[in-house]
């Protein structure tokens, strides 16, 4: 068996390869769907119906245990998957993971007492991650700000515009005096470097490429009954619902390598994707 990463698009690429990087041996199998990004501008039931699907392909791909790595179906459709659709189906004995507890984590584990968030609109107007930080300490503040074109800007490699949209969306969260920021998407990692340009040295960046594969890691050595079924024979497969020239381009630079991406068709009859290498 093995892990599966899934994601709306190339953001979950960074994960994947954090994930290689962390646990060299693991066998992982990463699922985008393409075909509908970015989610964060999506309807609940459309974020649902489209990570449901999502998750039974990558199951029926024989992965023991997901993670959800976009922030938009942690924050909308995990707990669904996990209370609702895991129980029913055949796969109740698998595993659904987020991304937004265990990063909430990592700032508490830290010490900070005010935090800034970007994110999605979906994930931003969810309240997610205030609902989670109030379960977890609700004396920590958290300021949040949607930023809905960073997404397309990266899937489309408009990154020359990355800088000014950047400063229109940071510039409210630095009145708040925040200590640390969580980039809440798993596109965002990508953006480090000119997020620090704009906030300086004194906040720290709470990414998820670095903080998911530890917290993976640490999950594994807790449950051995889900860890030793999974294969150790360090293989990665990338499979999408729908693929590109400039896909392929983004892809490569972001994961920096080439990799062997497939395309996974979606049937209508059944409601599932068939995987079919390209």
């Amino acid at each position: 068996m093995k892990l599966g990463i899934f994601d709306s698009g190339l953001g979950g690429l960074l994960i994947a390869k954090s994930v290689r990087e962390h646990i060299p041996d693991i066998d992982i199998i990463y699922f985008g769907d393409t075909l509908h990004l970015p989610y964060g501008n999506r309807s609940k039931e459309a974020i649902y119906e489209y990570s449901r699907r999502a998750i039974e392909f990558l199951f029926a791909q024989d992965c023991n245990l997901i993670i959800t790595a976009c922030n938009t179906v942690s924050a909308s459709a995990l707990r669904k998957l996990q209370q609702d659709y895991l129980p029913d189906s055949k796969y109740s004995y698998r595993r659904i993971l987020g991304v937004v507890v265990p990063t909430l984590e990592c700032a508490l584990d830290d010490g900070y007492k005010s935090i800034g968030l970007i994110a999605t609109n979906y994930t931003i107007n969810s309240n997610a991650y205030k609902e989670e930080l109030q379960k977890l300490d609700p004396q920590i503040k958290i300021f949040q700000e949607n930023t809905p074109l960073l997404v397309p800007l990266i899937e489309h490699d408009g990154g020359q515009w990355l800088p000014s949209v950047l400063k229109r969306y940071l510039t409210p969260l630095l009145k708040h005096d925040i200590e640390c920021l969580i980039l809440g998407c798993t596109h965002y990692p990508f953006l480090k470097s000119e997020i620090r340009k704009i906030i300086g040295n004194d906040i720290s960046l709470l990414a998820q490429d670095e903080i998911i594969p530890k917290k993976l890691k640490l999950y594994l050595e807790n449950h051995p009954e889900i860890a030793d079924k999974i294969s150790r024979h360090a293989k990665s497969e990338f499979i999408v619902s729908d693929i590109t020239k400039n896909y392929t381009q983004c892809a490569y630079k972001i994961y920096a390598q080439e990799i062997d991406i497939e395309c996974a068709d979606f049937s209508v009859e059944t409601n599932t994707y068939i995987r079919k290498a390209i």
